[in-house]
């Protein structure tokens, strides 16, 4: 085993069993179904310049990028699956390819391989992992991992956006040649170029997902949340996905049952076609790594979505259910959109016995909410009030350090504003800090797939004050865990974003030399402390 594509890490990587709780033989069965994405992605974009398109190949591709992604999948048979169906569509899509004048063969290994009948999955994924066909050379190597992991967050984006609807030829086709690439001739120059352009294609998707949330759900609006329960039974829901929270709300609806967000699905508050929802109540829990704990209390059935799965403990196994792309072993998995078991579990426990009173946060401030008071803002900027902005955003995670962003965000001064999106606000969400001429100066964008607000919102303040986003009163300080985090940094890089302070460590498949190209070029650094940092930032 060797994985170094999360923040948490072993040191140098995980190698005997994945610090998220990934053991070898999933993480070799994720290496061989990698490898044979490669080998479709070749064979794809080959059809691409004779003409040749398979959707289910596509998207295909964004799903068994998706569930490579850290904290998505821990079932080995669902691999097993999921291997076969990428050797049928590539072989498939072979016979169309070479019927439209296309190769007939192809010198790739990975365009070619099967294995043999009964042959054990996990041993060849074995010899299929990340050092096979890269680069020997460790700084190519290293921006290969960087494209591979990046475009695994786009593959989630990608999966997500079209659940509701909104897919982009362009990022398909982006997909299999970042895949195929590896397989290319290229020196650092042009691998640098690719990941830059992984950030491009990134932003497209983002701009799809984002086109598909609010054309489905409205925009969100400011909204506040209560932390504490109400009496009754009760469903917990975590991850990402809209579109299984609004099944579930619909199926839900009479049967006195309270639906609760937990995670990353806090955001989903906000936007009106779910709020409508009267047994729609509130927030439950803070960030992914937290759920051991938290889950263990929650006196109702729980329902995962998308990525963020922990270990479940024993004491809740039989209450957690997951679906769509989510998977661990001994959990009830359900079809997406039916949710009877989860319904009939949640009906059948006891529920919260009381109301309960916990305070409540506030969410909502996308990009069309902040735009929409964006004269408010620019005359509290124009007039002093507001002296700077600070996106403090990202993924948070269970590994010393992230309490960076905690004092961070305490230590801001009082005429600063801090936006913030995705699960690393959950180290601070609740804080109290007032707000400017009534401008909150705690704004919460949203999830980590709405990074696109937080870019829309730059680059609209950029244009209002006639300069560069780099020219603006503001500072991104970020923190990452997985692979959607690589997916944005590399479009804030694409954008031209400069002086990024990344935390709490740096990605352990950056090469000092790939490293010092991103200081020289983007100024990026690691955080040092709240204080150095905030005195730096602000003279």
């Amino acid at each position: 085993m060797f994985c170094y594509q999360c923040e948490q890490r072993a040191a140098g990587a995980c190698t005997k069993i994945g610090v998220c709780g990934k053991k070898p033989d999933v993480a070799a069965l994720q290496d061989l179904l990698t490898y044979l994405l490669r080998g479709l992605a070749v064979v794809a974009r080959e059809g691409r310049r004779v003409g040749v398109t398979d959707r289910e190949a596509d998207r295909f591709m964004a799903v068994g990028l998706f569930s490579t992604l850290t904290n998505v999948n821990f079932d080995p048979d669902r691999f097993h699956d999921l291997a076969a169906r990428a050797i049928e569509l590539r072989e498939g899509l072979k016979v169309r390819v070479k019927a439209a004048g296309g190769a007939a063969t192809y010198a790739e290994r990975a365009a070619n391989y099967t294995p043999a009948a009964g042959a054990d999955l996990a041993a060849e994924g074995e010899r299929c992992g990340l050092g096979v066909d890269h680069s020997a050379d460790a700084d190519i190597r290293s921006l290969q991992h960087t494209v591979l992991f990046g475009l695994r967050g786009v593959a989630a984006y990608a999966d997500h956006a079209r659940i509701l609807g909104q897919e982009s030829d362009e990022v398909y086709a982006f997909m299999h040649e970042g895949m195929a690439a590896i397989y290319d001739d290229l020196d650092l120059g042009a691998w640098v170029a690719l990941a830059l352009r992984t950030g491009e294609v990134n932003l497209k998707v983002m701009e799809l997902l984002d086109a598909a949330n609010t054309g489905t759900y409205g925009h969100p609006v400011p909204t506040e949340v209560p932390l504490g329960p109400r009496r009754g039974k009760a469903i917990l829901v975590s991850g990402h996905d809209l579109k299984d929270l609004r099944d579930l709300l619909e199926q839900t609806e009479g049967k006195g049952i309270s639906v609760y967000t937990h995670g990353e699905m806090l955001p989903c508050h906000g936007y009106p076609e779910l709020k409508k929802f009267a047994h729609f109540h509130g927030h439950y829990g803070t960030a992914w790594q937290n759920q051991q704990k938290e889950f263990a209390a929650f006196p109702g059935a729980i329902l995962m979505t998308t990525n963020c799965i922990q270990k479940p403990a024993s004491s809740y196994m039989d209450n957690i259910f997951t679906t769509g792309l989510v998977g661990w072993p001994g959990a009830t998995h359900v079809k997406n959109g039916d949710f009877g078991p989860v319904i009939d579990k949640a009906l059948a426990m006891d529920g919260f016995a009381a109301d309960e009173d916990r305070g409540s946060v506030l969410t909502g401030f996308a990009h069309n909410a902040v735009l929409g008071v964006a004269d408010k803002v620019i005359d509290a900027v124009k007039s002093g009030a507001i002296r700077h902005f600070f996106l403090v955003a990202g993924c948070d995670g269970a590994k010393p350090g992230r309490n960076y962003y905690t004092e961070f965000v305490e230590k801001v001064p009082a005429d600063c504003v801090v936006l913030t999106l995705a699960c690393g606000k959950f180290r601070f969400f609740d804080k109290k800090l007032g707000d400017i001429g009534g401008i909150p100066r705690l704004l919460d964008v949203g999830q980590c797939n709405d990074a696109y607000s937080a870019i829309r919102i730059a680059v609209a303040l950029a244009e209002a004050f006639g300069c560069g986003v780099n020219d603006l009163p503001l500072s991104m300080v970020l923190s990452w865990y997985e692979q959607k985090a690589v997916a944005i940094l590399l479009t804030l890089l694409h954008l031209g974003i400069k002086d990024i302070r990344l935390g709490p460590t740096l990605p352990e498949f950056i090469t000092p030399n790939v490293l010092g190209v991103l200081v020289e070029n983007y100024g990026i650094r690691p955080i040092t402390t709240p204080d150095e940092d905030l005195a730096a930032i602000l003279g």
